[in-house]
This record gives C-alpha cells, sequence and structure tokens, in this order.
C-alpha cells in the first residue's frame, strides 16, 4: 500500500516555502513525529546543512520534526528506519547520483512499496516516476541511471508551462520537449502546473490543487484533467 504526496513546487509565486501546502501535509505525516528529509538536490547549489534549515522551519509550524539525511552516520540504515520521508527540489540528475551513489535508491523504492509516506516536491516527485527522463533540469552530472523509483506508472514533468501567445521567446515548449520524449518512450507523462500535486493512496492516483493538469499519452493523445480527477481510472 503506497502513500505518497508528489507536488509541482514547494513555492508558489508570491508564498513561502511549503506554506500553500502545509495543511495537507499535516494530515500526511499524521502520527509521525519525525521526517527524514533528502537533500541531495541541493537547488541553486545550497548547502545540506541550509537546505535542511529551511525544510525544518516548514515542518516545525506543524509540530513536526525534520532530520536531514546527511546528517546520518549510516543513511541507508536511517532509511530502512524511517516513518516517513519527504525530498525536496533542485537539480535531479545531482539527486539521482547521489541516491545511486550512496546505494539508496533501492530501499527507499522498497520502504515506499511498504506503504512509508513518501512527500517530494519538484525534483523529488519526478523522481517518483518510471524514470527521470522528464526533468527540466540541466545535465550537471551523469548519473548510474535514469530509473527512479517506479512508485506511480508514469513519469511526472513539475513546473509544467503553457505556451505565452505573446512571447517572442522562438526556443521549445514545454509541450514540444515532451513530445521529443514520447517519440523515444512509451511511458506517459502528466504535466504538473505550480501549485499542484498528486495524492497517491494504494493504486489511486488522485490530482489535487486548482488548476488543470495536462496528460500526454503519447504524441497524438494529449488532454486536460480537473482538479479532483482520478488518474489511475484513466
Amino acid at each position: 500500500m503506497k502513500k505518497l504526496l508528489l507536488a509541482s513546487t514547494s513555492t508558489i509565486y508570491g508564498g513561502a516555502y511549503l506554506d500553500y501546502l502545509l495543511d495537507d501535509v499535516a494530515l500526511f505525516f499524521e502520527g509521525i513525529d519525525t521526517v527524514i528529509f533528502i537533500p541531495y538536490a541541493r537547488p541553486s547549489g545550497i548547502s545540506y546543512d541550509d537546505y535542511t534549515t529551511i525544510a525544518k522551519k516548514a515542518f516545525a509550524s506543524k509540530n513536526i520534526k525534520i532530520k536531514g539525511l546527511h546528517e546520518f552516520n549510516n543513511p541507508k540504515e536511517a532509511l530502512q528506519n524511517a516513518k516517513g520521508v519527504f525530498t525536496g527540489g533542485g537539480n535531479t540528475f545531482l539527486l539521482v547520483k547521489t541516491l545511486y551513489d550512496l546505494d539508496l535508491m533501492k530501499v527507499l523504492q522498497e520502504k515506499i512499496n511498504k506503504g512509508m509516506p513518501y512527500m517530494g516536491t519538484s525534483a523529488g516527485s519526478n523522481i517518483a516516476g518510471m524514470t527521470m527522463r522528464t526533468t527540466n533540469d540541466m545535465p550537471i552530472v551523469y548519473p548510474q541511471s535514469f530509473d527512479t523509483l517506479a512508485a506511480i506508472p508514469f513519469n511526472i514533468n513539475p513546473h509544467y508551462l503553457d505556451p505565452n501567445p505573446d512571447s517572442t521567446h522562438k526556443g521549445e515548449t514545454r509541450e514540444t520537449r515532451i513530445k521529443e520524449y514520447l517519440t523515444q518512450n512509451n511511458i506517459p507523462v502528466i504535466g504538473l502546473r505550480e501549485g499542484s500535486w498528486l495524492a497517491v493512496d494504494s493504486d489511486k492516483i488522485v490530482l489535487k490543487g486548482t488548476l488543470d493538469a495536462r496528460i500526454f499519452m503519447n504524441t497524438d493523445t494529449i488532454f486536460e484533467i480537473k482538479p479532483k480527477t482520478v488518474i489511475s481510472d484513466l
């Protein structure tokens, strides 16, 4: 029985870290006093300690303690004993490489499959999919594999952006890049807009938030879904 909360972003425009999501986070981790935070994605190159401090401050408002995985002498053992895990956003390549380098990807996957509550934002949500191939990030490092947690039967594209008809930018749109991905891969993709998240309870996957999400089944089958849609029924 899986239990996941997979958000597109940690911070929506004009808000503070996780503030739009904290009530749901409190319910998600109800009964768990300490959550392990995985800071390996290091957004903007922030240190593990500084990143963990940001997460600690947000969770403290809901009386939940955060402890960074890097603070443990044996991170594998810490994950094996974890009651709940939160993986923050940043660079997905760096996150995945570090998880593989420390031999943690399989441990985390096994814990999730046994029902440990797992929360991710941005890169932390991206790795819940079958692969990390739909990340938006630059390949600043080379992970040993693009395969990730496979906790859901599709991939996520966080921070999904719609084309701006008034923009003079002539580069690829997010939709263009996902279509390119689908010419080489047959794993569906959900484009999660800012402020949206997926709630996973066993085999049931529901879109949460106030915005629609974009589903890419293949290059010819693309459609929008409304909040509260049960994605696992599609």
